[in-house]
């Protein structure tokens, strides 16, 4: 092999190691070159895609479009972000970012590399669940320290107006202390945030762990719902704390149950599977950490309201009558807390709430995989 032959091929398979579609698009606006994520993003393979100009296959007066002749005049890479490329050619809610940029060894020749905002977006709602969490956190830190003890003081002063008032108004004095259990025991509820010891974690099968939660929920909550499982037997092991991860699906379960309410072809799906290709920086290293484990709790429940799915995972925020909204943003501190993500995708009839998780370092560990957790759909 030449050496022009060697750097061809290295660079090829650069292009195509990279989890973002990108293209080539000739002076003529013909697409020479698409690397293997651009062949998916527009549904025909590269050697289809050569054969027809870039126009071909976005939508009418795009501005992709538009910034192709902007770098061209200007030979100078460009920006934009949130570009709605949606067509029924390339499907419904393609809305990209995009960065294009000058092949000056060829002039008019651009690169054109495309990031799906579902992804950023992922990204993005992560960064705000971590910020909620650790806002929560201190929030209950400073509850337990200034609440709780004036709390108690005004529990004391109403008990002892309790022997002394005439019996017309001994219930208001029952109303105090009732009252301030209450908040009490909300504060309680709050004080596991600001626990900030480290846990015990050790190399785990998720299946093992959905297949206990399963059995609490159809005990309990989800005893009239009927719950199945599409797994795939062959995934690696987790590094976590199992309790913490009972909690954590025990309350998504929950959530998709207390959905469902009284439907009568209610139903919830549990899913795992290994998706490549999402990575996160860690604060203060130039790690980057791989997450390709993916935990899914389905239900086919009204959804959750659109207004309300950007804040979900914020401390306080429900939908339920009764509820504190501290279910969502702990399961958002324990997840962050074991280096994942969690975030929820939702339209009618379909809710998704999606936990990804990086592999354990002990991934060859031999675990058991449960008798009944193969590979189909129950």
């Amino acid at each position: 092999m030449t050496e022009d032959n060697l750097g061809n091929s290295v660079a090829m398979a650069v292009l195509n190691a990279i989890q973002h579609p990108v293209v080539m698009v000739d002076a003529d606006g013909h697409i020479v070159f698409a690397n293997w994520e651009a062949e998916a993003f527009f549904g025909a393979s590269a050697s289809h895609l050569a054969r027809y100009r870039i126009s071909t296959f976005i939508p009418f007066g795009s501005p992709l479009l538009a910034l192709i002749e902007q770098v061209r005049e200007r030979r100078a890479p460009v920006n934009e972000y949130r570009v709605d490329l949606s067509s029924p050619r390339l499907g419904q809610e393609k809305l990209v970012d995009l960065y294009v940029a000058p092949v000056l060894s060829q002039p008019g020749s651009v690169v054109v590399v495309l990031q799906e905002r579902s992804m950023a977006d992922k990204i993005d709602r992560q960064l705000t669940h971590r910020t909620a969490a650790r806002s929560v956190t201190g929030l209950a830190s400073m509850l337990a320290h200034e609440i709780k003890n004036p709390l108690s003081g005004i529990r004391g002063a109403a008990q002892l107006l309790e022997t002394t008032v005439p019996d017309e108004d001994r219930p208001l004095t029952r109303l105090i202390c009732d009252e301030t259990d209450r908040i009490v025991s909300l504060v309680d509820r709050m004080e596991v945030f600001s626990d900030e010891r480290p846990v015990d974690r050790i190399a785990l099968n998720i299946h093992s762990v959905l297949d206990h939660v399963k059995a609490i929920a159809k005990a309990g909550f989800a005893r009239n719902i009927r719950i199945t499982e599409n797994y795939d037997p062959s995934l690696p092991s987790v590094y976590a704390n199992r309790d913490q991860l009972v909690q954590v699906f025990l309350n998504l379960i929950k959530n998709a149950a207390e959905a469902i309410g009284d439907k009568p072809d209610g139903e919830i799906q549990l899913t795992t599977a290994y998706r490549p290709g999402i990575r996160l920086s860690v604060a203060g290293s130039r790690e980057k950490i791989s997450l390709p484990l993916e935990f899914c709790v389905h239900d086919n429940g009204p959804g959750v309201p659109a207004d309300l799915l950007p804040h979900l995972f914020d401390p306080f925020i429900t939908t339920k009558t009764n509820g504190s909204g501290l279910g969502l943003a702990l399961v958002a501190k324990i997840i962050d807390g074991h280096g994942g993500i969690v975030e929820c995708d939702s339209q009618a009839n379909r809710t998704t709430f999606r936990v990804l998780m990086p592999v354990s370092k002990d991934s060859a560990l031999d675990d058991a995989i449960p008798a009944n957790s193969t590979g189909s759909t129950r």
